[in-house]
């Protein structure tokens, strides 16, 4: 009997050990987005920093090349995705507010005049002008948002110009066309978009931060805290390293992106690269909030602060 009720009591402290014991993580699945100029991203990839980070855990990093919000955030909703390195906080807002599980780890950047309204239509210079107009760009992204704040801030609504959902190159390719009479552009296809003669209406200045955070699954994190750290201390490495490695990073960039190096450096000063959580970018992302809301992109309002990660 004795004996009985020993085996017993082993099995059940098998039973809990094996239960409870953690999968090993084989892949950490993460997005690359390089547009518009996202150079931690450029450098992590090319330099093998996170593969390098890893590896040691015998850990194979994937890279995605998924650029929307929509495309990446159900993508980690799916549990294909682990980090999504680069995603417009008007993204996150709104799928945390449809029940996807994530978490803002970082701020990935910031560049409120890096996301350009532009013309290459002489006689559109105002919010006015765009009255009755074609606009294309991406829905429900920060360019989006820069289109509704600029009409709204000039006592317009978006049905007020005929505003058609196109990806960046789709939308720069419709200006030069002359598809569309204004496009919502940023990085290197707005530049481009310059050089052939358009103007910028408007920059996202006083309109938003341009707020792009990196994002993880919350499954991921409860189950991976550790993992999680390695990674936003990885991309810190990488943010460091433009700093003391400036002409080697422009260099990289501008290879990587298809840009002279001058064209680089034209962009650059356009964005805030630094990883760190500020109170003005819980702000920004509570006013991003109430935009996306007031402006029927959002039905549930979430709570900005426990999104981010403690």
């Amino acid at each position: 009997m004795i004996k009985k009720v020993l085996l017993g009591m082993m099995f059940c402290i098998l039973f809990i050990v094996g239960c409870g014991k953690k999968e090993k993580v084989e892949n950490i699945n993460i997005t690359y987005v390089k547009a518009p100029l996202n150079i931690p991203s450029i450098l992590e990839k090319n330099m093998n920093m996170f593969d390098k980070e890893f590896e040691k855990d015998n850990i194979k990093v994937n890279f995605y090349e998924l650029t929307t919000g929509p495309e990446q955030t159900n993508a980690l909703a799916a549990g294909e995705l682990d980090f999504l390195h680069a995603l417009g906080g008007t993204s996150a807002i709104i799928a945390v507010s449809n029940g996807v599980d994530l978490k803002i780890t970082n701020v990935y950047s910031r560049s409120p005049k890096g996301f350009m309204l532009l013309t290459k239509n002489s006689d559109i210079n105002s919010a006015a002008d765009l009255v009755g107009k074609k606009v294309a760009g991406p829905k429900g992204t920060i360019l989006h948002q820069v289109l509704v704040g600029y009409l709204t801030k000039n006592g317009y609504k978006e049905n007020d110009v005929e505003f058609i959902n196109m990806k960046l190159p789709d939308a720069m390719t419709a200006l030069e066309t002359g598809n569309v009479d204004a496009a919502l552009l940023a990085g290197p296809v707005a530049l481009k978009a310059m050089k052939n003669g358009a103007n910028v209406i408007t920059d996202g200045e006083g309109l938003t931060q341009g707020l792009i955070v990196t994002a993880v699954s919350g499954k991921f994190l409860k189950e991976n805290p550790d993992l999680v750290k390695r990674f936003v201390s990885t991309n810190e490495k990488a943010v460091n390293f433009i700093g003391t490695n400036f002409d080697e990073t422009i260099d990289i960039v501008a290879k990587d992106v298809g840009l002279t190096k001058d064209q680089v450096m034209e962009l650059y000063p356009l964005y805030d690269f630094n990883t760190k959580i500020t109170p003005e970018d819980i702000k920004d992302l509570e006013d991003t909030q109430e935009f996306l809301i007031q402006n029927g992109m959002q039905k549930n309002k979430v709570n900005i602060q426990e999104l981010i990660v403690k």
